[in-house]
């Protein structure tokens, strides 16, 4: 349910307009220096209001460790991290109770829960919830010591310039999505394992986590389906595992090749849009009209690159550990 991972794994927890949000991470070694300051910068690119085209709704994003770390180092326990949520406005969402917003879990949840969901902001599924993710993602990144996970915007709403693309919303009066790629140097060759636990079976899986994510794809991506094999083979060029190209995306057999690992997601348009749509008023069973309102995002997928390197880098801690790659000792 909230839960991913073997050996580093995660737990998240919270809803948007609850007291906080958080997350339990288990399996983290002991020894390892961690700081509230740690987690400023990845938790800032997360955050909306900074840059143009995201929420204005600002918080702190400051952890409170509540287990797992004493004098500084982490303990080897579970190590627990609170977020305050103090910026919340949920009287716009209880305006609109009746009418499930298209795009949304609103339908669903209600449905799944039975009614007692949190709907404020979303609840559960908000994107609030992928602060907790980057969260994880600070703290594996530093047990992946010498190997940097970096993602980045390669386009909006179609476009490779990024100021066109926003614009587009601005224009439209209306969201936009985007593509986020990743790229991961210095892997090991060897991580993962065939099939159910391939290395873009685990990525995959926590990439599908968070909120907006529509596809995925690995180095040539669906652009194979249009190669001949001769072309889209990797040829091998050294002892290592180098190899001349990287259509495979640093994967082969699901098992990392030595190669970089590259990886992209495609990021749907912020489903609150301030256009009018068509939605079921559950209460008269009838369909109107109606604009969501609130604090929202113009394009969510300005957000995501610090959330995509976070499952990435606890995804890549956990095949790590279990191939004992990781010293549990930290100076």
């Amino acid at each position: 349910m909230n839960h991913f991972g073997k050996l580093f794994t995660v737990n998240i927890f919270g809803e948007s307009h609850g007291e906080s949000v958080g997350v339990v991470i288990d399996g983290c070694p002991a020894g390892m220096p961690l700081a509230v300051e740690d987690f400023i910068k990845d938790t800032e690119r997360r955050k909306g209001g900074t840059q143009k085209g995201t929420t204005p709704r600002q918080e702190e994003d400051l952890p409170l460790f509540k287990s797992g770390v004493f004098n500084g180092k982490t303990t080897g326990a579970p190590l627990t991290l609170l977020f305050e949520n103090k910026n919340t406005r949920s009287g716009d969402y209880e305006k609109q109770r009746a009418v499930p917003r298209p795009g949304h879990a609103d339908f669903v949840a209600n449905r799944k829960f039975g009614g007692h969901e949190d709907y404020r902001g979303g609840g559960h599924f908000s994107g609030r919830l992928t602060l907790c993710l980057v969260a994880a993602g600070v703290v594996a990144k530093k047990i992946l010591k010498g190997i940097a996970v970096d993602a980045t915007i390669t386009s909006i709403a179609g476009e490779p310039d990024l100021e066109k693309g926003l614009q587009k919303a601005i224009d439209q009066k209306d969201s936009v999505g985007g593509i986020v790629e990743c790229r991961v140097k210095g892997l090991p060759l060897g991580l993962g394992e065939p099939f159910f636990d391939s290395v873009e079976s685990l990525l995959a899986h926590a990439a599908f986590a968070i909120p907006a994510v529509r596809g995925i794809e690995f180095g040539t991506g669906f652009k194979a389906a249009d190669m001949f094999g001769v072309d889209h083979n990797d040829a091998i060029e050294d002892q290592e595992g180098k190899t001349i190209t990287n259509h495979a995306g640093g994967i082969v057999g699901g098992i990392t090749n030595g190669n970089e690992l590259v990886f992209r997601i495609a990021i749907k348009p912020t489903s609150s849009t301030p256009k009018e749509q068509y939605t079921l008023n559950w209460e008269t069973g009838e369909k109107e009209s109606f604009s969501v309102k609130g604090r929202h995002d113009l394009c969510i997928a300005l957000r995501v690159p610090p959330v995509l390197e976070a499952i990435t880098a606890f995804v890549l801690a956990d095949l790590m550990l279990r191939e004992q790659k990781v010293s549990r000792i930290f100076s």
